[in-house]
């Protein structure tokens, strides 16, 4: 890392902006862990009852099993394209990746769609003269497509993980008689520990926060709960979401854990990888990578290609008219655009001051604000957007003010996603050498005129690459858009969702196939483009 100057006292109006920015951040959870002790819930009657235990239960059960699965899966491709002989290995590092452009809740109909009765896969068997229905929901259809679209959030840092690992330890294993296998599972394997526990953490996170595959697959968890009481009964939908955010604080605390263990690690391991001759299992391996990229690129591709078309084609030739039509699309699609980019810029802003004062002041307020920020990566969106739906519903001034407006949706994209763009501003702050300032005061230059000529320009291209990350976060959010969006507000997101909720499937697809198309095109720069094991 670049010397950087540190200083002891921060300026006044720097350590109050940073204060209140940290108030802001919390505010959501603050919020809701208020409302549940007071007169509106009762959350401490309710433990221990089947609402509360059968979706929790259903939530808990279901993260692990795909936590477990996306680890298997996510570990064994990143060995193979990352330490073996695999055929086209080069190619299939790009292509594992891309199912992080596709929604869960897209991936979700994409798969009701295809494997359901009247979708291509059952046209497909009754055209062969097969009478088989296949129909997913429930269980294992959120099962199937959550880990079919998050095995990356593993795959990706195990595979840098690997290629980082010297082939020193393994020569050595190798030399006392060990065989390939041994060596893995001896001596690889647990050096790649801390990183595929904390990927597979993070899974588990985002399954129990998932809203749109649960929801379209049918299965009661805690946020479907959560999202079917908030209306009907609040003092459920409270206690509800106190339990969700108290099982996703315990689980970014763990990830934090072995997040540190891993960093303390990296330090030390360099080198070249040693790799392996899969020899017979060669093809079989090739196989396999195959398969998972069939189903969770391919599968969910042809269901929108299906789609659209169909829509495209119906307005064309005549048919059943369409719901919506091009200026529609349009709309949806600049809403998505402008909303997400207002999103990312607002969210570097916020967290820039925090990381100035992390990194160029000893400051306990910057170290808690700090870790505030990161935090609120354990808030599931719908917690998030519940919180502020309550909080202005019940207070006058802010629903006169924050109601029926984009102000309180950008807010709440910020809490949401600002933790993600907080490590990259980090970086890019630190990144500014002392030897510019130093240069700088020697010359006259003021603080605000070296900040503006000196550290910005330095801390462009980070800031910009976090805003992207945010950008593309907020583009395939679903609960907060369409629990507090002003009336008449939709993005390609929540017009996919409703319009695949109402059956209007041609419609869906014409609006996923756009988002999928932009949500690629940040992926390929901002993920697969700059990761490490490329």
């Amino acid at each position: 890392m670049t010397e950087i100057q540190i200083k002891r006292g921060a300026p006044a109006g720097l350590r109050t902006a940073v204060s209140l920015l940290a108030f802001l951040f919390s505010f959501p959870g603050i919020y809701l862990v208020w409302r549940n002790f007071t007169e509106d819930s009762d959350p401490l009657s309710l433990i221990g009852t089947k609402r509360i235990l059968t979706p929790l239960w259903r939530s808990v059960s279901l993260a692990f099993a795909v936590a477990l699965t996306t680890a298997l899966i996510g570990t064994l491709l990143a060995w193979l394209t990352s330490r073996t002989d695999l055929y086209g290995r080069k190619v299939w590092r790009v292509i594992l990746p891309i199912p992080l452009v596709f929604p869960t809740f897209l991936g979700a109909a994409a798969f009701i769609r295809t494997m359901n009765p009247g979708g291509l896969t059952n046209r497909f068997f009754s055209s062969i003269g097969i009478e088989q229905t296949i129909e997913m929901r429930g269980f294992f259809g959120a099962w199937l497509v959550l880990t079919l679209f998050c095995y990356p959030y593993v795959y990706l840092p195990v595979a840098a993980r690997f290629r980082q690992l010297p082939r020193s330890l393994e020569e050595s294993a190798r030399v006392l008689g060990k065989s390939p296998a041994t060596t893995f599972t001896r001596v690889v394997l647990p050096q790649a520990g801390p990183v595929i526990a904390a990927g597979t953490l993070i899974v588990f996170l985002y399954t129990i926060s998932d809203f749109g595959a649960v929801q379209l697959m049918r299965y009661d968890t805690l946020t479907r709960a959560i999202f079917m009481s908030q209306l009907a009964n609040q003092s459920v939908a409270l206690s509800l979401s106190l339990i969700l955010l108290l099982l996703a604080g315990v689980i970014v605390i763990s990830e934090r854990l072995f997040s540190r263990v891993t960093f303390k690690m990296d330090e030390a391991l360099i080198g070249e990888p040693l790799e392996y001759s899969l020899g017979k299992w060669r093809k079989p391996a090739f196989f396999f990578a195959a398969f998972i990229s069939v189903f969770s690129i391919g599968a969910p591709m042809l269901a929108i290609g299906d789609w659209a078309s169909d829509g495209i084609f119906r307005s064309t030739v005549g048919g059943r008219p369409l719901t919506i039509d091009r200026e529609q699309v349009w709309e949806s699609a600049w809403n998505t655009f402008s909303i997400s980019v207002l999103a990312g810029i607002a969210a570097v802003l916020a967290v820039l001051p925090i990381a100035y004062m992390v990194v160029r002041y000893k400051s306990r307020i910057g170290t808690f604000s700090h870790a505030v920020v990161i935090a609120t990566f354990a808030l599931p969106g719908l917690l998030v957007a519940l919180s502020m739906r309550f909080w202005t519903l019940r207070t006058d001034w802010a629903y006169d003010l924050f109601n029926n407006t984009k102000a309180l949706l950008i807010f709440s994209y910020v809490v949401r996603f600002g933790s993600l763009a907080m490590g990259i501003v980090l970086v890019a702050v630190a990144a500014v050498p002392k030897r510019l300032h130093d240069a700088g005061r020697t010359l006259g230059a003021q603080k605000t005129s070296r900040f503006m000529r000196i550290d910005l320009p330095l801390m462009a291209p980070g800031m910009g690459a976090a805003a992207g990350l945010v950008i593309l976060s907020t583009m395939k959010e679903l609960p907060i858009t369409l629990l507090i969006s002003p009336l008449g507000f939709s993005t390609l997101a929540t017009r996919i969702f409703s319009s695949f909720e109402d059956a209007f499937v041609a419609e869906a697809g014409i609006m996923a196939l756009v988002l999928v198309i932009i949500s690629f095109l940040l992926t390929w720069f901002l993920v697969i483009r700059r990761a490490e094991h490329l």
